[in-house]
């Protein structure tokens, strides 16, 4: 599935066979991970030992040992001002949520999109692999409120394109303008320079799949069907580089289109990096605001270890910048420290709630299918197209 801009400026979809290929409609349920007891002991102690590590051992380590009390004494006014920026980078990311995935009316209001993201908060704080957790409930309940796989495949991949386009362009922009002196702040080429370096063959790559060719996904795609019993092994495979370059076709296409939701993913980046300069003014002075931004999305670079929502592992990337920026290590500290609780703490207790919500809400979806089933094999008439699937 691809989209295409139509008259009007507006957005349509459009097949793409390569991608339908391989992609089948399923009612699955909601995503779970089996765990034995001894699993969710290690987990549980893993997160105790992460937060014990991280606010009383790293700083005695690091030299700095009053963080804690000084933790203790911050600002509250701008502690405050750190929540309320927290608050509105989740509104933004809720708002290209419903610019991606939303197209007219459907089943998915605000409250489902609250519902949806935020508990996406949650599978992302219990998964590694920058966010699989999330991306996985985000599709399942996609597809239970009607939505063909194959285009929930599609937008997802679109989304993802659209939030670390900003993700890769401030490495690049950034690491450029303070490696040779266009910004204030400095820093070494190693801080600067070479995450440029990688922002830029990440946009490379982006645009070599764009460019993949339609008859290549054909050919792929008579491979598949002409390879006996792996047949469908190579389908699965053959969806992959169809799937990408609908994907971000997608995202091209969004962007073209100018929708205003599209501003989200900015507000999503911005306000989070903005919590983290409020949290250096709680504590003291804040460096200036391109080395926040840069350290702070070197630091988001440990959410690809394998860590439980990346714990320990984006606190001492961000913490190991400031400190290549050359940033005091105390300050640095009890900044990143304190953004950490706010970003990746705080809104664990809603996400928690909202996906017991999420979870009657699909109920609430299932018996409305089946409502519909009943009153068409009764000879009734059936309900809107638009309104059991969306559009």
């Amino acid at each position: 599935m691809a989209w295409r801009e139509a008259s009007g400026g507006k957005v349509e979809d459009v097949e793409d066979p390569a991608v339908e290929r391989g992609l089948s409609a399923s009612e699955d349920e909601m995503p779970r991970v089996l765990l034995t007891r001894r699993q969710i002991v290690a987990f549980v102690l893993f997160l105790v030992s992460a937060v014990g590590f991280l606010y009383f051992v790293l700083p005695k380590l690091a030299g700095v040992g009053k963080t804690v009390h000084r933790l203790e004494g911050g600002n509250t006014w701008w502690i405050a001002v750190g929540v309320v920026l927290e608050g509105l980078s989740f509104v933004g990311y809720m708002a290209l949520f419903r610019a991606v995935f939303i197209r007219g009316e459907g089943r998915i209001g605000w409250r489902e999109s609250y519902e949806i993201t935020m508990a996406g908060v949650v599978a992302t704080r219990l998964f590694a692999a920058a966010g699989a957790g999330g991306i996985a409930l985000t599709a399942w309940a996609l597809r239970r409120s009607g939505m063909a796989p194959r285009l929930v495949a599609c937008r997802m991949v679109a989304f993802m394109v659209l939030l670390y386009v900003i993700f890769a362009g401030s490495l690049l922009l950034d690491g450029i303008g303070l490696g040779v002196g266009l910004f204030p702040g400095g820093g070494s080429f190693a801080i600067t320079i070479i995450p440029a370096i990688v922002a830029a063959i990440m946009f490379a790559a982006a645009g070599a799949v764009a460019l993949l060719p339609g008859d290549l996904e054909r050919r792929l795609g008579l491979l598949a069907s002409g390879s006996g019993r792996s047949a469908p092994w190579v389908a699965r495979a053959v969806a992959v580089p169809a799937l990408a370059a609908s994907g971000v076709r997608t995202a091209i296409d969004l962007i073209r289109a100018r929708d205003v939701g599209l501003l989200g993913a900015l507000a999503w980046w911005g306000f989070d990096i903005s919590v983290l300069w409020a949290m250096f003014h709680a504590f003291g002075s804040a460096p200036p605001f391109t080395v926040i931004w840069m350290a702070y999305f070197v630091g988001m670079i440990g959410n690809l270890l394998p860590l439980p929502g990346g714990v320990g592992g984006v606190e001492g990337g961000m913490i190991g910048a400031f400190a290549a920026f050359g940033v005091d290590l105390q300050l640095s500290v009890a900044a990143v420290l304190a953004y950490r609780g706010i970003s990746f703490w705080l809104p664990t207790l809603p996400g928690g709630v909202a996906y017991f919500q999420l979870r009657r809400t699909v109920a609430r979806w299932r018996d409305e299918e089946h409502t519909q089933m009943g009153a068409s094999a009764n000879g009734a008439s059936p309900a809107p197209a638009s309104v059991l699937h969306g559009s």
